[in-house]
C-alpha cells in the first residue's frame, strides 16, 4: 500500500531502497521557503542499521503489512533463543541480536508476537511489561526525602533500573520492558 512520505507515523513499517525498515521517530517541517517535509528516523528490522530520511509530500513510499503469530518463549542457550509456534508447535531459533535490549526480559514459558514479513522473523514483541524481583539495592540515603530522588536496583535478570527509596532487595515489581523503567510494586 503507498502512502506519501509526510503520512508515515512511528511504528510503521515501510520497504526503503529494498529493506525494511520500522519508523522510529518522526518531526514534521515547515519552512518558510519550500514545501514541507518529513524527518523519519527508521531502523533496518533486518540488520539493524539505522538512519534519518526527510520524505517530501510528493513523495511516496510503500507501507509494509507485517504478518504477526504467537509464539512462546523455550530457552535461551548462549546467543541463540529458541521460540515455538503455539499453533503448529514448530520450533525456532532466532539470534538475541533481533531483540536488542528487550532480550534481558525474556522468562521461560512467555507469550510473545513473532512479525513475519514473507515468512521470514522480522521481530519478537514482549508484553510490555513484566514482574520481576529485586536481588540488590541499595540503601536509602538518610535526609534524600525529595520524591524525585530515585535509587539504583539490580532485578534478577541483571538488569540495572532505578526505583524509589522505599523498595527493598526482595520486593516484586513491574518494570515496562522496553524503557527499563519502574512500573509499580506487584500485587
Amino acid at each position: 500500500m503507498k502512502i506519501s512520505g509526510v503520512d508515515i507515523r512511528p511504528g510503521n513499517i515501510i520497504e526503503y531502497e529494498g529493506g525494511i525498515w520500522r519508523a522510529v521517530k518522526i518531526q514534521h517541517t515547515q519552512p518558510g521557503k519550500g514545501g514541507a517535509y518529513m524527518q523519519v528516523e527508521m531502523k533496518n528490522l533486518i540488520d539493524g542499521r539505522k538512519t534519518n530520511v526527510r520524505f517530501r509530500s510528493a513523495e511516496t513510499v510503500e507501507r509494509v503489512r507485517l504478518d504477526t503469530k504467537d509464539f512462546q518463549f523455550l530457552f535461551a542457550d548462549g546467543d541463540d533463543l529458541t521460540f515455538m509456534d503455539k499453533e503448529t508447535y514448530e520450533q525456532i531459533t532466532l539470534p538475541r541480536d533481533l531483540l536488542g535490549d528487550a532480550a534481558a526480559f525474556l522468562q521461560d514459558g512467555m507469550d510473545v508476537i513473532m512479525e513475519l514479513h514473507e515468512e521470514r522473523p522480522i521481530s519478537v514483541q514482549l508484553p510490555d511489561t513484566i514482574e520481576a524481583t529485586i536481588v540488590e539495592a541499595d540503601a536509602v540515603v538518610k535526609g534524600q526525602t525529595a520524591s524525585s530522588s530515585y535509587k539504583p536496583a539490580v532485578l534478577d535478570n541483571g538488569v540495572r533500573i532505578m526505583v524509589p527509596p522505599h523498595i527493598a532487595s526482595g520486593t516484586r515489581i513491574v518494570v515496562d520492558v522496553y524503557e527499563q523503567t519502574y512500573v509499580r510494586r506487584a500485587d
